[in-house]
């Protein structure tokens, strides 16, 4: 073989044809995987529709869209742990005990308004902090560390309400955080998840924290012997996970104008199942915020639909468990599959 053979093969001049070929069929897997989530939307409008009339009103919508804010940020920020290859059980009860200590703080403690709510965001963190320490110092499995905090926090909330609610009616604007209306017509809640969202999509798809996310979802031991600390960016992730469920608490609080101490049980199932359903891999190393969107959506239209035609409390939960074990089983599927 010649130099110039040599040289020929030994250069790198046919990976940039490679490289667009592969990228152009994640973004078709992505494309296909939002296309589907977004079809099944569609058919649960339609379908929902039909079956009442009192869906399609305006008032019931903005019940939908309220109720998709609450879901939807918790989703958006257990899209960042889950595209690591981790879990968050957490949720639920860390945004009902992050509504709780904003109450605590702008309540009985008397603080400003911006003061309570930057508690109620730091509590989330805290607990995110927390369960990121677990994971990536005390290698601790991410549904065991999580579990646990599920439970502390859930009786931390007890504890520091008294089991009672908190009023926040004596805070001014406290109740146009989530249900005032910047723009008219549209409650701002919803403005805030759409602004998190956009927020979320660029961290993931544009900054090296989401590189980094990714990386360690895809194989995290490649990652490390890169030269990456993962141990630090797993903490940075489940912290950043804690600030979106902190602001979950706030936001649901101010739609109630209370924080229930028992409120958030069971929203971290619907989280989760959003960012699968959205295409987000729970085995890790793929994540899509546009997809965790309309997940979120599909979890609040089936929810609200199946109230609407006065579904009983008890087969709620039997539809909703189905739904999260048809998107692991179609999560599963879609790796075997390569897709």
């Amino acid at each position: 073989m010649t130099a110039d053979q040599t040289t020929r093969v030994a250069s790198p001049s046919d990976e940039p044809k490679q490289a667009p070929q592969k990228s152009n069929a994640n973004l078709w897997r992505k494309g296909l995987q939002q296309g589907l989530a977004f079809g099944t939307l569609v058919v649960l409008l339609l379908f929902f529709s039909i079956a009442s009339d009192r869906f399609f009103t305006w008032s019931n919508l903005s019940g939908i869209l309220l109720a998709t804010a609450v879901i939807g940020i918790l989703a958006l920020g257990t899209t960042f742990v889950i595209t690591t290859g981790g879990i968050d059980l957490s949720l639920g009860t860390g945004m009902t005990l992050s509504a709780v200590m904003t109450g605590i703080v702008a309540v009985n403690f008397g603080m400003p308004l911006v003061v309570g709510v930057l508690a109620g965001i730091a509590t989330g963190a805290l607990i995110g902090l927390v369960n990121g320490l677990n994971v990536a110092f005390l290698n601790l499995p991410p549904f065991i560390a999580t579990l646990a905090m599920m439970m502390v926090a859930q009786g931390l909330a007890l504890v520091i309400s008294g089991v009672s609610p908190i009023y926040f009616s004596g805070v001014p604007g406290f109740r146009d955080i989530a249900l005032g209306n910047l723009i008219p017509g549209l409650p701002n809640a919803v403005l805030i998840m759409f602004m998190l969202a956009a927020l979320a999509y660029f961290m993931l798809a544009k900054t090296v924290f989401g590189r980094f996310t990714v990386a360690i979802g895809s194989n995290e031991e490649a990652t490390r012997l890169s030269g990456v600390n993962t141990r630090r960016w797993k903490v940075i992730v489940y912290t950043v996970s804690g600030v979106f469920t902190g602001i979950a608490g706030v936001i649901i609080a101010s739609r109630l104008d209370s924080a229930q101490p028992q409120i958030g049980v069971g929203y971290e199932l619907q989280a989760i199942a959003a960012v699968i359903i959205g295409g987000t891999s729970l085995l890790g190393g793929r994540g899509s915020i546009v997809g965790t969107l309309i997940g979120a959506l599909i979890m609040s239209v089936l929810i609200n639909g199946l109230r609407i035609l006065s579904i009983q409390t008890e087969w709620q939960n039997v539809v909703v468990g189905v739904v999260i074990a048809i998107a692991v089983f179609a999560d599963a599927l879609r790796n075997r599959k390569g897709l």
